[in-house]
């Protein structure tokens, strides 16, 4: 239940009103917003919490939209995060054109962002890091949900090096991970080794020796409490990304080994236990109700920014949205018998209304300084607005799904679900750094093969079930497959196997024929030997024979 006074102050920093609240939004200008309504913030207690993950890379300030589809199944249908939009602003009681609007819902998205500007840019975090620690100094942790080193160009070209030099600039105190592990175990082992602080995962085991890879737990003494952190890795790395990368770990939710884990720290006196995880909000919210001793999961993976605690029990989980939009900050009073109280906000990070950390900034110029006559290249301008959220499909997806069809010679493409990727504004140049940052990963090979049409479907309802099923331990993440060239209606909660209907071409509105192949082009197999070309050389090229491409929403593809 979201309480008043845990919301006050970031809705009257932020502009938010409706029925709670009576301060609508002005212009940017008009309100002054700045960096201390930013950080405005009573703390609480002895502990403070500060959280980010899913950055995917992203070193500068960027545009990001949020989704307009999020769909809940099962227990959590119409449950925050799966509320979007307008009715995401009415449940929270936010203006709709305020800046806080503007930093959770997609609605209006084009239009307030020129009015508000780019999020993000480790530089702007690390002043905000920065301020805190310096208001509650002895009480700060900060805390790095995973999806750190991977999404950029700058992290495929060093292979993540990049980010862990900017993490250990940031004086991040811990991580999990999940895309880290798509560099392949030996260059995980080698970044670890440059860390300045430790990577944690509880459920990750060797299937040799059935022993863990990483440490589960680190002890922190903040503020006179002992403080348990446990690192809860994405439990479905070689199902959503390729098992060929770490051939030799074991993952899975494993609750066994996070209840032990907490049994354990406990046990080594902690007074509070933080769950550092990158399970997906559902996964967290089920895995709370089942495993008792929890104080807090800082939950990450859907990408998903709440500017309210959600409880479970007493368990607080705290979503921090990701790319760098949102820092999150969690103040805790501590008793002999738990959490007494909680104080929560959402931070957006706003760029142009925060000074930049000029030591940051410095790190983040020398790590882009060799590759930015590549960052900045310009392709082609958008008139559309180009993006990735979405359930069901984003324009950046089907703008790569027409490179693939073009560039291939193919009669239908497939894009992975992927929630990475900033947006592109209309009438922008799409540079070559936009692109990679929607395609650079370890596995880009653009696949040219032969599927027929019951192969499509059942790769399609396979999707289906994994992010639909009601039971959010067999949801192994990821938005929904993107397509070009067919259209579909999805029926979400229909039985498995069932949830695709009115598969057809786009060509001639005939339904794909079972029995009858088709040429299908695509991209990210985790399979092993997938032979093609990179997938950003594909949509780089396309681009760069157009002056500017225009991109309609896919209504091809519809939810029943």
């Amino acid at each position: 239940m979201l309480e008043r006074r845990h919301f006050l102050q970031l809705a009257l920093a932020l502009g938010a009103g409706g029925p709670l609240f009576a301060n609508p939004l002005r212009s940017f200008a008009q309100q002054g917003l700045n960096q201390a309504d930013l950080l405005a913030f009573e703390p609480l207690g002895q502990v403070t919490l500060l959280h980010l993950t899913d950055l995917h890379a992203q070193l500068v300030p960027v545009w990001f939209r949020e989704p307009s589809i999020n769909v809940g199944v099962g227990e959590v249908a119409g449950l925050p995060p799966h509320i979007t939009g307008r009715a995401f602003l009415e449940h929270y009681g936010i203006e709709p054109g305020s800046a806080l609007a503007y930093a959770t819902a997609s609605t209006d998205f084009t239009a307030l962002a020129r009015s508000y500007g780019r999020v993000g840019g480790l530089d702007r975090i690390a002043t905000l890091v920065r301020a805190i620690r310096g208001e509650r100094p002895g009480n700060t942790l900060l805390l790095d949900g995973g999806d750190t080193w991977q999404g950029s160009y700058t992290a495929l070209e060093t292979r993540g090096a990049d980010m862990v030099r900017a993490m250990n600039a940031l004086g991040v105190d811990a991580m999990t991970a999940h895309w880290e592990f798509t560099y392949g175990d030996e260059r995980v082992n080698e970044l670890i080794e440059e860390l300045d602080f430790p990577l944690l995962a509880a459920n990750v085991f060797d299937t040799e020796w059935d022993e863990p890879v990483f440490e589960s737990t680190a002890y922190f003494e903040r503020g006179g409490v002992k403080v348990a952190v446990i690192g809860q890795a994405f439990p479905y790395t070689p199902i959503a990304n390729p098992r060929y990368k770490i051939p030799t770990w074991s993952f899975g939710v494993r609750e066994e080994a996070m209840a032990a884990a907490v049994e354990a720290a406990r046990a080594e006196g902690a007074g509070l236990v933080v769950v550092l995880s990158h399970n997906g909000f559902d996964v967290d919210r089920k895995m709370a109700a089942r495993v008792p001793g929890i104080d807090v999961i800082l939950t990450g993976h859907t990408h998903d920014a709440l500017p309210a605690v959600v409880e479970v029990g007493k368990t607080l989980l705290v979503a921090s949205g990701s790319h760098g939009k949102f820092l999150s900050r969690v103040d805790l009073d501590v008793g002999a018998d738990g959490v007494k109280d909680y104080r929560y906000r959402l931070i957006p990070v706003f760029a142009d209304a925060i000074a930049p950390d000029a030591e940051m900034a410095a790190v983040v110029a020398a790590i882009r300084a060799p590759h930015l006559e590549q960052l900045g290249r310009e392709l082609a301008r958008s008139a559309s607005l180009l993006y990735r959220r979405g359930n069901l499909n984003g324009t950046f997806d089907d703008l790569i799904c027409q490179s693939l069809m073009e560039r291939r010679d193919a009669e239908i493409a497939l894009s992975p679900g992927f929630r990475w990727g900033a947006s592109v504004l209309p009438g922008e140049a799409i540079t070559a750094e936009d692109v990679y940052n929607q395609t650079a990963i370890t596995y880009p090979e653009a696949y040219r093969s032969e599927m027929s049409g019951a192969q499509l479907k059942a790769i399609l309802e396979d999707v289906a079930d994994n992010l639909f099923n009601p039971d959010p331990y067999y949801q192994q993440g990821g938005d929904m497959v993107r397509v070009g060239g067919i259209g579909f209606d999805l029926r979400v909660a229909a039985a498995r196997g069932r949830r695709i209907e009115n598969l057809r071409r786009l060509s001639d509105g005939e339904p794909l024929d079972a029995g009858r192949n088709y040429v299908v082009t695509g991209w990210a197999s985790v399979n092993p030997g997938v032979e093609g070309p990179p997938v950003y050389d594909l949509v780089r090229d396309y681009l760069a024979e157009r002056d500017e491409v225009t991109v309609t929403p896919n209504e091809a593809v519809k939810l029943v």
